[in-house]
C-alpha cells in the first residue's frame, strides 16, 4: 500500500498538502460496494441518469468558487483552471444531450427475412479512470460522464501530484447519494492504481508511454480492455502558402496553452525554407510578449511546470540541444522562489539528432526546422513513435492534401491544437499516442458497453434456416 504522499505546490515548491491512500482490502471493499450500487443505477435508466447528473451540476455550480480555489492550488495558474471547469460543465450537458440517442436500441431486418436482429449493450459494471496532473479535473472526469450515463460505476484515481481538487468535488458529490453510491475520487500513487487495475472491468488511462505501457500488460493479464491515451510530439507545417501572422499567432498559442502541459501542444515546427526566418522572426516577437504567472497569478498568461520532475526533463531537452549547437532566441527554464517556470522558447539550427525534436518535452518550448520541399515536411512530421495530432498551415486546398500523408489521429487546418477545445469527430490512437478508440464523438459513450445482438424468429417455419427443402 502507497504510504502518505506529501503533495508539493508547483508555484512555490513547497509541500503544503497530504493525501493518506487507502487500504488496498478498504479500496477492494469500495469496489465491491460500487458493483452492486452500479445494478440499481444501470437499472434506473438513462433518463434518471441524466436528471441526476443534472442535479450534481447544480451543487458543482454552487461549489465552483471553493472547487476554482483548489485546482488553482493544484496547478498554479488561473486561466486554464476555470477552462477546465467550463469543459467540465459543458461535458455534462453535452453528454446528457447525446445520450438517449446513443442508448437507444435499435432494430434491423437480416438477410433471413423471417429474422430480424435487435441491437442492444449493457455497460461495463465497474470502469477505472486514472488521470494525469496536467489538466487534473477535465482529465479525470471527461471520461467519467459518459461513462455514468452509459449506466456504469466509476471510480477514480487523480494524480497524486494535483490532489487538491478532489476534496471540494467529494462535497458536490455528497449531496447527491445516488450518484455517490456509482462515483468515487481516490487518493493514491502508482501502488494504489496498479491494484486497482485488479478490480474494475475496463481502464482508461491518461498519461505517459512508460505508464501507459505497463496498465496495459496488466489489462491484458486481467483480460479488461484499455483505453489508453498516451503523449505527443506534435509538428505544425508552415507551407509558403501560409499566412504568417495567423501561423505564428496560432503555432505560438498551441505550444504556450497550459505552459505547454498537454499531449495537444505543438512540440515542434517546420517551416518552408523561402519564409523560415520571416516565421520565427515573427514567432519570436509574439513570445516575447507573453508573460510569466509571477509574482501573482494575475500578472501574467504562463502558469508554472506542474511537476517538478517534468521541469527536469524540459531543463535537459534544452541543454541537450545547445549542447548540438541550437541557437536559443528567447525563453528559457528557471527556478523563482522554489516553483519552476518556463517562458516561451524559440529554438532554431534544429534537428531530429536533438531529444527536443523527438521526445515530448511538455513545456512551452518551439524549436523551428527549415524544409526544401514538402516531400521532407511530410517526412519530418512522420519521423516519430508518436501520432497524437498535427497542424498544417497554407492554403486550404495543399494543406488538406498534405494532411492526408500525416499519419496522426487529428489535425487542424490553419490552426493549432483545436482538440483540445472541440470534443467531436472520431479518431483511433496512431503509433504509441494510445491504444483504441479516442474519447472524441459518439464511441466516447459508445466505448463502454459491451454490445449485445438478439435475433428473433417471427414467423413459425418449422425447418431451421440452413435447411433445404
Amino acid at each position: 500500500m502507497d504510504k502518505s504522499i506529501e503533495v508539493r505546490n508547483p508555484r512555490t515548491g513547497k509541500s503544503d498538502y497530504v493525501i493518506i491512500p487507502p487500504p488496498h482490502r478498504l479500496l477492494a471493499q469500495q469496489c465491491q460496494r460500487m458493483r452492486r450500487a452500479q445494478a440499481r443505477w444501470y437499472a434506473l435508466g438513462v433518463e434518471a441518469r441524466i436528471e441526476t447528473l443534472q442535479s450534481w451540476k447544480q451543487f458543482i455550480l454552487k461549489g465552483r468558487d471553493k472547487l476554482t480555489e483548489a485546482l488553482i492550488a493544484d496547478t498554479g495558474r488561473l486561466s486554464m483552471s476555470l477552462f477546465e471547469i467550463d469543459s467540465f460543465i459543458a461535458n455534462i450537458d453535452r453528454w446528457c444531450l447525446k445520450a438517449p440517442r446513443l442508448l437507444r436500441v435499435s432494430e434491423y431486418d437480416t438477410s433471413i427475412s423471417y429474422i430480424k436482429l435487435q441491437q442492444t449493450a449493457e455497460p461495463y459494471p465497474l470502469v477505472g479512470v486514472i488521470s494525469p496532473w496536467s489538466l487534473p479535473l477535465l482529465l479525470s472526469t471527461v471520461d467519467t460522464i459518459p461513462a455514468l450515463l452509459a449506466g456504469c460505476a466509476v471510480i477514480v484515481k487523480p494524480s497524486e501530484i494535483t490532489p487538491r481538487f478532489m476534496a471540494p468535488l467529494q462535497a458536490t458529490l455528497n449531496n447527491v447519494p445516488l450518484l455517490r453510491d456509482v462515483l468515487s475520487f481516490v487518493e493514491g500513487g502508482q501502488e494504489t492504481g496498479a491494484f486497482l487495475l485488479e478490480c474494475v472491468d475496463l481502464v482508461c488511462f491518461t498519461g505517459n508511454l512508460e505508464t501507459g505501457r505497463s496498465i496495459f500488460e496488466t489489462a491484458a493479464e486481467q483480460f479488461i480492455p484499455a483505453f489508453l491515451e498516451l503523449g505527443g510530439k506534435d509538428p505544425a507545417i508552415v507551407l509558403e502558402s501560409a499566412d504568417l501572422d495567423l501561423a505564428t499567432s496560432a503555432i505560438l498559442w498551441g505550444a504556450v496553452v497550459n505552459s505547454g502541459q498537454s499531449c495537444h501542444s505543438i512540440e515542434r515546427i517546420y517551416v518552408a525554407e523561402a519564409i523560415f526566418e520571416k516565421f520565427y522572426h515573427q514567432l519570436v516577437a509574439k513570445a516575447h510578449r507573453l508573460q510569466l504567472a509571477h509574482p501573482t497569478i494575475e500578472s501574467g498568461e504562463l502558469g508554472p511546470i506542474i511537476a517538478a520532475k517534468q521541469a527536469m526533463v524540459i531543463s535537459e531537452h534544452l541543454q541537450d540541444a545547445k549542447e548540438a549547437g541550437a541557437v536559443v532566441h528567447c525563453g528559457g527554464i528557471e527556478n523563482i522562489n522554489g516553483g519552476w517556470w518556463c517562458r516561451p522558447t524559440v529554438l532554431t539550427e534544429v534537428d531530429h539528432s536533438m531529444k527536443v525534436m523527438t521526445e515530448e518535452t511538455f513545456g512551452p518550448i518551439m524549436p523551428v526546422m527549415a524544409f526544401k520541399s514538402i516531400a521532407e515536411a511530410i517526412e519530418l512530421a512522420n519521423d516519430s513513435i508518436y501520432g497524437n495530432g498535427a497542424a498544417v498551415f497554407g492554403s486550404e486546398e495543399e494543406a488538406i492534401e498534405v494532411s492526408q500523408h500525416i499519419h496522426v489521429s487529428t489535425i487542424s487546418i490553419n490552426d493549432a491544437s483545436l482538440a483540445i477545445a472541440i470534443p467531436e469527430g472520431e479518431t483511433n490512437a496512431f503509433k504509441f499516442s494510445g491504444i483504441g478508440e479516442k474519447r472524441f464523438g459518439a464511441v466516447g459513450l459508445n466505448r463502454f458497453l459491451c454490445k449485445k445482438t438478439l435475433f428473433t424468429k417471427t414467423k413459425p417455419i418449422q425447418n431451421p434456416w440452413w435447411f433445404d427443402s
